[in-house]
């Protein structure tokens, strides 16, 4: 499942891509908006500056807003920036591979095999979304 900081940091993303170029957006909006507590949203929104992804201006005007343009941000980079990886398991994962403990030779899991698949379908779904897209559900039944 994705942690709470996770969907936090997506939804609040989200509502900075849906005023893209409007300006830079409040913290206390966005914190009411999508219900997320002012204090996890302030560390939330420092990571994602420094990871390039949000600027923010201090004082009376200032705010939050996307770094990049919307089109450019995908949900993969978000689920990798909050997370650490998209594999459900270490073996699986291609920026944070470790063995997993208590397991067989990786060689030999089969298990392995299948998060490897599901991590790749993973990557190629949320990797080809970005935050410019408002996809509905039927769009990702195939």
């Amino acid at each position: 499942m994705l942690s709470q900081r996770t969907r936090y940091a997506t939804r609040a993303l989200q509502h900075l891509a849906d005023r893209f170029g409007q300006g830079p957006v409040q913290l206390g909006e966005i914190s009411r908006a999508q219900n997320i507590p002012a204090k996890f949203l302030t560390v939330i929104l420092s990571e994602m500056k420094r990871a390039g992804l949000v600027e923010t201006l201090r004082g009376k005007e200032g705010g939050y807003w996307l770094a990049r343009e919307p089109d450019t941000i995908t949900y993969g980079d978000i689920v990798r920036l909050t997370r650490g990886s998209l594999a459900l398991v270490p073996c699986a994962s291609r920026m944070n591979h470790r063995p997993c403990e208590n397991c067989v030779d990786e060689a030999e899991c089969r298990l392995r095999d299948v998060m490897l698949q599901v991590r790749d379908e993973t990557a190629n779904i949320l990797d080809r979304i970005s935050l410019a897209e408002r996809v509905p559900v039927a769009a990702l039944d195939d």
